[in-house]
């Protein structure tokens, strides 16, 4: 499989979430441009995600536990822990799940 980003549309997944997703075998990912002030309200799932911040600011809270993280910060989140997030400036950030994120197909 070869892909291009600037040829994957983007999609509005949750408001102010704007993802390019690519689904393989085992794994999603999804290339977010997120707006200043988006949120991802509390939630979980069986996937297990690593959440890469390409730029900007962005506030993660993890069982419990807020931190902001900024470019270069990598964060994985085992399957089935609460998590919600804001974006405290505009951000790029990248998801991978395993396995495949088959509600964002």
């Amino acid at each position: 499989m070869y892909l291009n980003l600037s040829t994957i549309p983007s999609k509005e997944i949750m408001p102010g979430l704007h993802g390019k997703l690519v689904h393989t075998e085992n794994m999603s990912l999804v290339f977010w441009e997120v707006e200043e002030g988006a949120e991802v309200h509390d939630h979980a799932h069986m996937n297990e995600q690593v959440m890469h911040v390409i730029e900007g600011n962005f506030e993660l809270t993890l069982d419990g536990d807020t931190k902001v993280y900024h470019q270069g910060d990598l964060v994985v989140i085992a399957p089935y822990k609460k998590h919600s997030g804001k974006a405290l400036t505009p951000c790029k950030l990248m998801d991978v799940f395993s396995p495949v994120r088959e509600e964002y197909k």
